[in-house]
């Protein structure tokens, strides 16, 4: 090896070519490496005008009010089932206590502790949701055409249709 370099400081032509060759292939290395590596998308300035990133907020601003809107609606229709659901509960209880009792004496009498009273008094507030389902309506048309949340028309009306046969029980 310590020949080769010796021999190098009075080159022939075939030296000289490997030489710049070799000179040639390291720069061009050393230039092309650094582009070759993956550029950092966040380095870049932004291609979106100003404009164009409002509207993007505006969107993602009526999409939240949107999601909101939609959770309001939802927890709406679930309080409304769970009242249902506690109304139905009571109504069970006394049944099956009126049934026990029944049993015991043989004889059917009211309950011990009766359903709050229900009075026949018409609530003229809902004069309207009681006519348009009475036409055939359902609750969430009725919703939409008086502007009202879809979850208290349909309380309204499960009220309304328990109260009917709630009264003519307690009548008898």
């Amino acid at each position: 090896m310590d020949g080769l370099l010796l021999d190098v400081t009075h080159p022939d032509s075939l030296q000289k070519w490997l030489l710049v060759c070799a000179g040639g292939l390291t720069i061009f290395y050393a230039v092309w490496r650094p582009m070759r590596r993956k550029k950092d998308p966040l380095k870049k300035p932004p291609t979106m005008s100003l404009a164009g990133q409002r509207e993007v907020e505006r969107q993602l601003t009526e999409l939240i009010v949107e999601l909101e809107k939609m959770a309001r609606q939802m927890t709406a229709q679930m309080d409304t089932r769970a009242a249902k659901l506690e109304m139905l509960i009571e109504e069970a209880d006394v049944r099956l206590a009126a049934l026990k009792a029944a049993g015991a004496s043989g004889v059917v009498t009211r309950p011990a502790e009766p359903v709050k009273e229900i009075s026949e008094a018409h609530d003229s507030r809902y004069d309207s949701i009681y006519d348009l389902a009475a036409q055939g309506q359902s609750a969430r048309q009725i919703a939409q055409q008086l502007n009202r949340p879809y979850g208290e028309i349909e309380l309204i009306l499960a009220l309304h249709g328990q109260n009917r046969p709630a009264t003519r029980l307690l009548a008898s």
